[in-house]
């Protein structure tokens, strides 16, 4: 068996009655399949050490959660619904089998032992819709063709900045004193924040 940390002990006596069995099932599977492995506890919840971060599991209100932490390259992609590769877990049967289980355990351990690196988790990237520019902003962009040209050619990024600082003003001399700035710095195909684009 590897070593035991008493916090482990600990979260397993202070999580819900339904959740005790569940988590007293994870630790021994891994303990018994993984006779090095190390117990911490990282982010508030247990995690098991082989190697580098083998696998976690964690209790709450309504379910516990175990997952992998190269569990992509092991069983695939998480349920969805909740942390780790298994889903929300409501009790023991809602687990694979020991012998499953174990099995999923040991390939963890090769891939540290290979040292295989996790694979990155991305979010999915989100674009946020183009700010609503000014009406007087638009008519003065308008009478300049110059500054118009080059603010249709700049980046959305740079676009969204000078639409919001001209926005954001509250006083109408504050947003007329800055659409002539920004039709000033346009014209020359400067950024919003050119000033600090060499520090």
């Amino acid at each position: 068996m590897g070593t035991r940390d008493p916090r482990v002990d600990a979260y397993i006596e202070k999580s819900l009655p339904f959740a005790q069995p569940i988590l007293a099932h994870l630790r021994e599977v891994v303990q018994a399949t993984c006779p090095r492995v190390e117990e911490t506890i990282k982010w508030g919840f247990p995690h098991f050490m082989y190697e580098g971060m083998l696998c976690s599991m964690a209790s709450f209100k309504a379910h516990c959660a175990f997952g992998f932490w190269k569990g992509a390259l092991i069983v695939g992609p998480g349920a969805g619904e909740a942390m780790g590769q298994f889903g929300r877990l409501a009790s023991v049967k809602d687990l694979p089998s020991k012998k499953i289980l174990a099995g999923y355990v040991k390939q963890a351990m090769a891939l540290n032992e290979s040292g295989v690196k996790s694979p990155a988790r991305t979010k999915p990237r989100t674009t946020k819709p183009e700010p609503v520019a000014p009406p007087a902003f638009l008519a003065a962009l308008g009478k300049d063709k110059r500054a118009a040209a080059n603010f249709a050619a700049m980046p959305r990024s740079h676009r969204r900045e000078y639409i919001e600082w001209i926005s954001e003003a509250k006083r109408e001399e504050t947003r007329e004193k800055r659409t002539a700035q920004a039709l000033e710095w346009i014209g020359e195909g400067k950024p919003r924040n050119w000033k600090y684009e060499a520090c």
